[in-house]
């Protein structure tokens, strides 16, 4: 888009708006799961923009990318199974890394207040 420079933020804006376009971030957004018949590709630390067209919703996805075969129970698999806030509160409290985290949360039910406990005296 070099023809773009010096293009005012907010005439684009405006412009946009003329033509019926409207783009807006989708906050706290975590995780993208993409699903085909045989993997799965999970898209971590997104950042997710959704581009409404004269009511046709685009999304464009930016994030970390793993491909995973369909039915994976590997670590990814179990990220899903807990909110990103809890694997990233017993990462932080104890210093240790997702995966363990992740089995941590896996051992105590979900709950993170025991997982730190599990970790920091195991």
């Amino acid at each position: 888009m070099a023809g773009m420079r010096g293009v005012n933020p907010r005439q684009m804006q405006q412009a946009m708006k003329k033509m019926g376009i409207k783009q807006t971030n989708i906050d706290n957004a975590t995780e993208v799961i993409i699903r085909t018949t045989d993997k799965e590709i999970v898209l971590t630390n997104v950042e997710v923009v959704c581009v409404d067209m004269q009511g046709n919703r685009n999304y464009q996805i930016s994030g970390n990318e793993e491909i995973r075969p369909l039915g994976s129970t590997g670590p990814a698999a179990s990220v899903a199974s807990f909110p990103a806030g809890d694997i990233e509160l017993v990462m932080s409290q104890t210093g240790c890394d997702r995966e363990k985290a992740i089995k941590a949360l896996e051992e105590a039910d979900g709950q993170p207040a025991e997982a730190i406990l599990k970790i920091m005296t195991g």
